[in-house]
């Protein structure tokens, strides 16, 4: 047996190893002795993170379990996640979401934004379903749930941001437009300073304070910048081909990295908010979710779409900018409890995107419009 077949393997087993003497310890003692229970389960939660990275099957789902380690390691010792001495943790979140921007800026050129010329309509449907559907969403089962202020909020928050990067990749593995995809999540980006504060503004203001303009500077700071010099740079990369796969994969790695960490320090602080009505939050991001997915791909279907596009518009509508979010709740609402809603939503989307993904695969688009995705710049067919 190979070893690139055995390591799965090898991984895998040695998870269920770590899961067995965690249950184990909670038998025999009740888990006292929380620092050897937090080893058994972080590192059990990471080697099946690295077995499903290894195994080509299950690959999409590696980074969700990433950061189910890391959310773990925070939920058993948060203080490794919260202060290094004097330093707060927590001033690293913004600057890690501008590093994250400028990455997927560096994977952008101009061509992505101004391809909305070329199919305007499908665009523009999109967009208007991203920031209609998501924010009334968000809003009606914050309501429904009836959370605590800030938690609300953070609900409706997340509703309220653009597409989230990995739309992309979960579009091109479904089959559906990459180039729309790309040019949606770009444009999407490109007017939530405006869009995203005014849905705050309108479904969040009973729960919190909103204040439109510190938002507006906020965006345009924390994601409209690093994206411009993002695109600079992609110019300079390019014109030196300096930018190729391997680029691509090392900006794509730091990003993952950089949201595991966002999320683990978020979930550090709110450690105990999180206890009290986690299970609600992850039964509304799954909720919140699918109907992004369902209400993006039936309103797509009634407006005369097609089957490709929309797939795309369903994804693109469904996947949220969490670390958008988190930044947001973090550095303009102040509240680490808003960010919650967010650090749930972001590992859930990206494991229903991949289940999403790999169903509509299976099944061929049966149109006869040639999809964009045979046409792509190598640098979206490597994505």
């Amino acid at each position: 047996m190979s070893t690139s077949k055995s390591l799965p393997k090898l991984f895998l087993g040695a998870s269920a190893m770590l899961f067995a003497g965690a249950g184990l310890q909670i038998v025999f003692d009740g888990g006292k002795q929380d620092f050897l229970l937090a080893a058994w389960v972080v590192g059990g939660m990471g080697c099946l993170a690295i077995a499903a990275n290894r195994h080509a099957k299950f690959r999409g789902f590696a980074f969700s379990l990433w950061v189910m380690t890391l959310v773990a390691a925070a939920m058993f010792r948060p203080e490794l996640f919260q202060k290094w001495g004097t330093f707060d943790q927590k001033t690293l979140i913004v600057p890690l979401i501008q590093i994250i921007m400028f990455g997927m800026g560096a994977t952008l050129c101009v061509a992505d934004f101004t391809r909305v010329l070329t199919v305007p309509r499908a665009v523009g449907i999109g967009m208007l379903l991203q920031f209609t559907i998501m924010p009334l969403t968000g809003a009606g089962l914050a309501m429904v749930f009836g959370f605590p202020p800030e938690v609300a909020a953070g609900v409706v928050l997340i509703g309220s941001c653009p597409g989230g990067v990995a739309s992309n990749v979960m579009v091109y593995l479904s089959r559906g437009d990459v180039a729309l995809s790309v040019t949606m999540t770009a444009c999407s980006t490109l007017v939530s300073p405006v869009l995203t504060p005014l849905a705050m503004k309108l479904l969040a203001g009973q729960y919190i304070e909103i204040e439109f303009t510190t938002m507006l500077v906020a965006i345009l700071k924390m994601i409209i910048a690093p994206i411009v010099l993002g695109l600079i740079a992609n110019k300079l990369l390019t014109r030196y081909s300096l930018l190729g796969p391997k680029m691509e994969r090392t900006l794509s790695l730091i990003a993952m990295v950089s949201i595991c960490y966002i999320i683990a320090i978020i979930t550090s602080i709110s450690r105990e908010q999180l206890m009290s009505v986690g299970l609600l939050l992850i039964v509304v991001a799954v909720a919140h979710n699918a109907i992004g997915y369902l209400l993006g791909y039936w309103c797509a279907y009634f407006t005369g779409l097609d089957e490709t596009t929309r797939r795309t518009v369903a994804i693109e509508v469904g996947l949220q900018n969490g670390g958008m979010a988190s930044g947001l709740a973090v550095n303009v609402l102040k509240s680490s409890n808003a960010a919650l809603a967010s650090a749930i939503f972001g590992p859930w989307m990206n494991i229903s995107g991949s289940i999403l993904a790999s169903w509509w695969r299976g099944r061929p688009v049966k149109d006869n419009r040639p999809s964009e995705v045979e046409t792509l710049p190598p640098k979206h067919q490597h994505d």
